[in-house]
């Protein structure tokens, strides 16, 4: 059985050495993972040319990341509920009756902060530093997670009328707000934050974001390339990383395509060692 990660670019992702690694784990050898790139607008003559027999001889799953999401909605016979509620489809799993699409990374968002802050965990005001599709599923979690009251931090607040109401649309119905990502907007945020999550890239992680957010007690970055991101090198309290969402959407990916439950140890050991592999071998030179 094969199935592989669609993306552009798609060099960077750590999704082959998770599946791979779960494979080996369970001593599935007929079971391959690949990456493979697809620009935008090409994923349905993609997934067309993989061909539609069934049952499948070879295709099983596919898992999809930028910029194809909004594609593999439109692509799926069917969706989930919570890829429904997100507007996005990262998982395409292929049954007998087409190709049946879900999401994971608003799951996995929500496993990876009880994983590292406890079961028990619930939070009511949440920050999201970002407003784009990263941060409508991450807000999504902060609501499944009981905020009734989420602020985002947009570089442009007026690009976030799509994700503010994709957040709203959570039938908790959480107070969701957007404010500029500056320093005069961030100060003017109340006290009370209990989770703040960033989608924005490391460079953007400026010294007075850096200085105002880190001391939050659960601190989340989705960014795990590089690592550690400068947020989370100084954040004192509970750290959730990129890879561990990774690790987390990828395990319920894995459960979805093959019907076995995921060794979650060694998917994230293994991108634990690409990762430090990664880093090692684009260490600069010495002078």
């Amino acid at each position: 059985m094969k199935c592989a990660v669609l993306g552009d670019p798609i060099g960077h992702s750590l999704s082959p050495a998770l599946h791979q690694a779960a494979y080996a784990e369970l001593d599935m050898s007929d079971w391959s993972y690949t990456s493979t790139r697809v620009q935008a607008g090409g994923l349905a003559k993609y997934v067309a040319d993989l061909g539609g027999d069934w049952p499948p001889s070879r295709w099983r799953g596919l898992s999809v990341t930028m910029p194809l999401k909004r594609e593999a909605f439109e692509l799926a016979r069917s969706v989930s509920p919570r890829a429904r509620l997100v507007g996005a489809v990262n998982t395409l799993v292929r049954s007998s009756h087409g190709w049946v699409g879900d999401n994971t990374d608003l799951p996995g968002a929500v496993a990876a902060i009880r994983e590292r802050a406890g079961d028990g965990f619930s939070c009511s005001h949440g920050v999201v530093l970002g407003a784009g599709a990263t941060a409508a599923s991450t807000g999504l979690a902060l609501a499944e997670l009981g905020a009734s009251r989420i602020t985002l931090l947009a570089r442009n607040p007026g690009a976030a009328g799509e994700t503010i109401e994709m957040i709203s649309r959570h039938r908790s119905k959480p107070v969701v707000s957007v404010l500029p990502l500056d320093s005069a907007a961030q100060e003017s945020v109340t006290s009370g934050v209990d989770v703040v999550v960033s989608t924005v890239p490391a460079k953007a992680q400026t010294p007075e974001l850096i200085d105002r957010w880190a001391a939050t007690p659960v601190v989340f970055d989705v960014v795990y390339d590089p690592w550690p991101s400068p947020l989370l090198a100084v954040a004192p309290g509970v750290a959730v990383s990129g890879l561990d969402l990774l690790v987390h959407q990828a395990v319920l990916q894995f459960e979805l395509f093959t019907g076995r439950t995921a060794p979650l140890d060694a998917m994230r050991a293994a991108g634990e060692k690409a990762l430090a592999s990664r880093e090692l071998s684009t260490e600069p030179a010495p002078a």
